[in-house]
């Protein structure tokens, strides 16, 4: 079977999560791109299993091994992409900080202590890395639009939608848009006053005086939409994405440029003109 040639010029990259779908995605991304070498996936119950084979496709050359550390010691990537669980990622990001290498993370669900933790600690480091919600550019568009918006019509809801396996709620992009959100207008108490609840979370979470609303079903990959209320109008912003494919490009742009960063920076839109 055909083998995956190597480049010694090439950035050096590690797949924490490669058996996942989204893993999948950048694995088949990282062997497009002659510029990238992929060197290694992590993953303890397929130890010494070609990555290749574990996901149905040909041959790599390239082995997943049973722990992040085993993966930075042994072949000492410059980038490692991480698609796992928030239970997991912040030990593989202190792991990152410790053997110098540069994380492009794709998992939401950190907490804002342990973002200003990592922040700190990787600047003091100056090792870059990139965190990102959504790594789909329509999406980062999404949201700095809605963040332009939000300047002109305050009143706004946000509705994101995403398959039912996914395990956070509301998702790390809508939070990202609610912040930029609120960062561009007053805070304002939307509805009526007196409104009432009949059945509890009907009106969504409360974020700075507005609402988010999460849909789980089968069938969907990641949908979100915000919506602006006005006298006599009303403005939609939406981005789907039909795929995982779409992320990738973003994923691509991450890696690249975490390799001249100095510290570590939250969103892609950050990466963005």
């Amino acid at each position: 079977m055909e083998t995956l040639e190597r480049n010694e010029k090439t950035i050096k990259v590690a797949v924490a999560g490669a058996k996942g779908r989204m893993g999948q995605e950048v694995v088949k991304m990282l062997i497009q791109d002659p510029t990238l070498e992929f060197v290694v996936a992590v993953d303890s119950k397929l130890h010494g299993v070609d990555v290749g084979e574990a996901i149905g496709g040909r041959t790599l050359g390239v082995q997943f091994v049973q722990s992040v550390e085993e993966a930075f010691q042994k072949y000492q990537p410059d980038v490692l992409v991480d698609f796992t669980t928030p239970q997991t990622v912040f030990q593989h990001m202190e792991l990152s900080l410790q053997y110098k290498v540069r994380p492009v993370i794709g998992t939401t669900g950190l907490s804002t202590e342990q973002m200003e933790d990592l922040t700190r600690r990787y600047t003091e480091a100056k090792l870059g890395g990139i965190i990102a919600p959504n790594f789909a550019i329509g999406a980062i568009l999404c949201m700095k639009f809605a963040a332009m918006a939000a300047k002109y019509m305050p009143h706004v809801e946000i509705i994101e939608l995403h398959h039912d396996r996914k395990l956070d709620a509301p998702s790390g992009t809508a939070l990202k848009t609610a912040e930029l959100i609120a960062k561009s207008r007053a805070e304002l108490a939307q509805g009526h006053p007196q409104e009432e609840e009949s059945i509890p979370g009907a009106r969504g979470a409360e974020y700075h005086g507005f609402r988010i609303h999460s849909v789980r079903l089968p069938g969907m990959v990641a949908h979100q939409e915000v919506l602006f209320g006005a006298t006599g109008q009303t403005l939609s912003i939406r981005h789907d994405s039909i795929n995982r494919e779409s992320f990738m490009p973003g994923v691509n742009m991450a890696i690249k440029a975490a390799m001249n960063m100095d510290t570590l920076v939250y969103g892609l839109e950050n990466l963005l003109d």
